[in-house]
């Protein structure tokens, strides 16, 4: 299981993806969950936030659900989960997200940095859903849509063209 992946691939993801269900999203507005919600809230994507420790609590819009069962079917497709939840955990979100989320447009599977589940991954992949894992898309479309290079920083991605 590669935890590399294309710009091409990463790009497909972030361009089909409308809807996030954000496993681990915490309230407190400096934990990275909290402002990667917020920024891919700010890119038009629609982030449903999912903390046991929450439910019930509103965080960008959205009521903060306990878990994926508890997303309501009126949500329509959520086409990505977003795991930021450490790597022990990550199986029991793929499992509940193939179970629930499945014929609900599941496309895409997304564990943050530091969360690698292999056995995970190759379960979610053997139902034909695309796994990112060891990765942030809040980073990666900062990084493909040229915001990393307003700061400074080498994407690796050429912008000029003769």
């Amino acid at each position: 299981m590669p935890t590399t992946y294309s710009d091409a691939m990463l790009r497909r993801i972030l361009e089909r993806t409308r809807t996030i269900a954000c496993v681990g999203v915490s309230m407190n507005p400096i934990r990275p969950s909290a402002y990667v919600a917020r920024y891919l809230c700010l890119k038009g994507y629609r982030v449903l936030p999912v903390n046991p420790g929450h439910a019930g609590r509103i965080l960008h819009g959205e009521t903060v659900v306990p878990d994926l069962r508890s997303i309501p079917e009126a949500v329509g497709p959520v086409q990505m989960v977003d795991i930021f939840r450490r790597s022990d955990q990550a199986g029991e979100v793929v499992d509940e997200a193939l179970e629930v989320l499945l014929d609900r447009g599941l496309e895409t599977i997304w564990m943050q940095i530091g969360v690698v589940d292999e056995a995970a991954a190759a379960r979610a992949e053997a139902r034909g859903i695309t796994v990112v894992m060891n990765r942030c898309p809040k980073i990666e479309y900062q990084r493909l849509y040229g915001e990393l290079r307003m700061g400074g920083f080498n994407t690796g991605i050429i912008s000029s063209k003769l």
